[in-house]
């Protein structure tokens, strides 16, 4: 017989316990707006081919975009880009004012600053729970070498001290 499952809280407190680093997904909409939300459910699944894999909400206002676009872009922040991850996080607000970026792959925006970028092929999706696991297939990357990256852990934004 299989256990319950734990309650949501600590669930996502246990989850909170794995540090991760910051991203802004981005892309650009059919109508060509600009998309782009901060996740850190980022990770490698291949170096032959290069593929990495996020996930969202089916909940999520994007995902449409997402869901349909052929490219998007992974930006991985950097220490100094805490208050643009908050702003990619925060709901009716325009996440966009002000913002450098070039223009990537398929029109997703990239973000000026990131420590690295990912330029990604929409490869494939899963659906699973209450989100989408999205398969990107790196098309091109960049990263800026001696860079520090944005993390998180508990709730709480940190930045890298060499062990």
């Amino acid at each position: 017989m299989p256990l319950p499952p734990p309650s949501t809280r600590a669930f996502r407190d246990a989850l909170g316990m794995f540090a991760t680093g910051v991203t802004i997904v981005t892309a650009r909409a059919a109508d060509g707006s600009l998309v782009g939300l901060t996740a850190n459910s980022f990770n490698s699944v291949s170096l032959s081919p290069p593929l990495v894999l996020w996930s969202l909400s089916r909940a999520a206002g994007s995902m449409a975009t997402f869901a349909s676009g052929s490219h998007y872009a992974i930006n991985v922040l950097g220490a100094d880009q805490r208050a643009l991850a908050e702003r990619f996080a925060a709901k009716d607000v325009d996440r966009w004012t002000g913002v450098a970026f070039s223009e990537g792959a398929g029109g997703a925006p990239l973000l000026d600053g990131a420590v690295a970028v990912f330029e990604c092929f929409n490869r494939s999706q899963y659906e699973e729970g209450d989100h989408v696991i999205f398969v990107g297939e790196v098309e091109r990357c960049q990263h800026r070498s001696g860079a520090s990256p944005l993390l998180y852990h508990g709730g709480q934004f940190y930045t890298e001290h060499p062990l």
